[in-house]
């Protein structure tokens, strides 16, 4: 089985050990990823930091030959769980036809304390 891993060009990706997705056979993992842009925190708050994080996934998973519709799990880590209907609309937006299973967590907090969200993804190439 051929495994193809992209890295993100993140700084911490170095440090920590890790690349943005991985592709194991039709097996496509995507790390936490959030909204940034250009290695910034976009600004606009948890839904466009939403939708920022969801096109860096959409771009991993097209990097190795995958798409929103192979995806069948996501899991959104949120520093505020009251913000949940903002994050689910925007995940809604980009995963309503696919329906992967999911879950959004709150956590205490992420890695820069602007960034409000994060999302994984696990996706099955053909699903």
């Amino acid at each position: 089985m051929t495994v193809q891993r992209v890295a993100s060009g993140a700084p911490w990706e170095d440090v920590v050990g890790y690349c943005r997705v991985v592709r194991a056979g039709d097996l496509v993992f995507v790390s936490g990823t959030t909204g940034t842009r250009e290695g910034l925190v976009v600004e606009g708050g948890v839904a466009a930091q939403t939708a920022q994080a969801l096109a860096n996934v959409v771009a991993a998973l097209e990097s190795v030959g995958a798409t929103t519709s192979d995806v069948v799990r996501t899991r959104v880590y949120v520093t505020d769980i009251d913000s949940w209907e903002a994050v689910g609309r925007v995940h809604g937006e980009f995963f309503g036809a696919t329906r992967p299973a999911s879950a959004m967590v709150e956590v205490s907090r992420l890695i820069d304390p602007a960034m409000l969200v994060e999302v994984e993804a696990d996706a099955v190439v053909g699903a």
